[in-house]
């Protein structure tokens, strides 16, 4: 049997999504094998309406947001499109227990914010905000140094392939990751006045219709400390490890 998790995020083509009026409702499965994930491609794939929408290979680089969210804003607004600086703003300032990153996916760099709207984290929570703007004339490098120069400091680094799906009314995504093997997500988008509890209990019961199950909170957070703790060895490689 495989595990899962539970978090929130819209995964389209687009690379512009700003509208922190929506929240991403995600349960992360724990396949670990490369079997247990084409089994459950198989799966998706039986249903007619499932599409691949699209692939690509990622570098996720995490800060830790423990510093002066007004400079950053200040900084990056010169690399944001100004009709999105309002919506910026408003996740940073207004939101609660932030996730701040830059994403290079196929060479496309993107600044992402995550805020929690639960009881979760906001690394790897279940019901979040999401600001995601894509930073056309600057590399993750250069992105991450005007970050760095305003103070805050690198939380974590991973690098994984994607393959996204559209399937029934959920996202589906399926990572090959360079710590927990692989993985998938299960997404729902609603508006930020819809039923959180809802949302998760139908990704929950669709995860138990295909035979899979929710990787649990605490061990996620576990992972994820070990895999900090440990980032050197894995980070750019083939290796994984096992938290119970």
């Amino acid at each position: 049997m495989t595990s899962t998790q539970t978090k929130t995020s819209t995964k389209q083509i687009s690379y512009t999504k700003p509208n922190i009026n929506l929240i991403e409702i995600e349960v992360k499965v724990l396949l670990w094998e490369e079997k247990n994930a084409t089994n459950l491609i198989e799966k998706l794939l039986a249903h007619t309406d499932t599409k691949e929408t699209w692939w690509s290979n990622q570098l996720n680089h995490y800060f830790l947001a423990d510093w002066n969210f007004e400079i950053l804003i200040g900084v990056l607004k010169e690399y944001i499109n100004s009709d999105h600086h309002s919506k910026l703003e408003n996740i940073l300032l207004n939101a609660n227990k932030h996730s701040i990153r830059t994403r290079d996916a196929d060479w496309k760099v993107l600044f992402v914010v995550k805020a929690s709207k639960d009881d979760t984290s906001s690394e790897n929570g279940t019901a979040r905000l999401e600001f995601e703007e894509q930073t056309p004339n600057l590399t993750i490098n250069q992105l991450d140094q005007i970050i760095l120069d305003a103070w805050f400091s690198y939380q974590s680094k991973w690098s994984r392939n994607r393959k996204d799906f559209s399937y029934k009314d959920f996202n589906v995504s399926i990572d090959k990751n360079a710590w927990y093997g692989y993985v998938a997500e299960f997404e729902k988008i609603i508006s930020e006045d819809g039923d959180i509890n809802q949302a998760k209990e139908s990704i929950r019961q669709e995860l138990n219709s295909l035979g899979i199950e929710e990787l649990a909170q605490d061990r996620l957070e576990r992972m994820f400390k070990y895999y900090n703790e440990n980032r050197p060895e894995y980070y750019g490689t083939e290796k994984t490890f096992t938290i119970l």
